[in-house]
């Protein structure tokens, strides 16, 4: 079988240049657009890959709800059996994580940023064991999803 490593830390270096890794395992990109906008990209981009959203949640609309004010937020839930059971499979606590979550927000400057957690925090956090392909596939999955979201 041919090495792909090279051809994947090369995507993973073109991903970094827009992406900040937090230290909590926190994947973000900045967005170009706006909250909505991006949340409804990255809705369409999940819905044209077969993905299942099973919730889209605006935080800022619940705070408002008991006089609250928040920048806008949103939080969406999506994924499918296909991506979350190879994970499960590797440590069956992982179903904890998952479907999937990504937040899209607005900072107090107001830039709009896209964030999720990282496929690697979720194996650690699991202790997941021979998971690598897995977690691979799901992070570069979770890439360009949010790539497409927010450029």
């Amino acid at each position: 079988m041919k090495n792909r490593m090279p051809a994947v830390v090369g995507f993973f270096l073109v991903m970094v240049s827009t992406t900040l890794f937090a230290a909590d395992g926190l994947v973000v990109l900045k967005s170009a657009h706006g909250v909505k906008t991006t949340m409804d990209r990255l809705e369409a981009a999940a819905k044209d890959r077969g993905l299942n959203i099973f919730l889209r949640l605006d935080h800022a609309a619940g705070a408002q709800k008991i006089g609250k004010t928040l920048r806008p937020t949103e939080l969406l839930v999506f994924g499918n059996p296909q991506g979350g059971t190879p994970l499960m499979e590797c440590a069956q606590t992982a179903g904890i994580d998952l479907p999937l979550k990504a937040l899209v927000w607005q900072d107090a400057p107001g830039q709009v940023w896209l964030g999720y957690n990282a496929p690697q925090f979720l194996a650690t956090r699991h202790q997941t064991r021979d998971c690598e392909q897995v977690v691979l596939g799901l992070s570069k999955a979770l890439a360009v999803l949010a790539q497409e979201a927010s450029q």
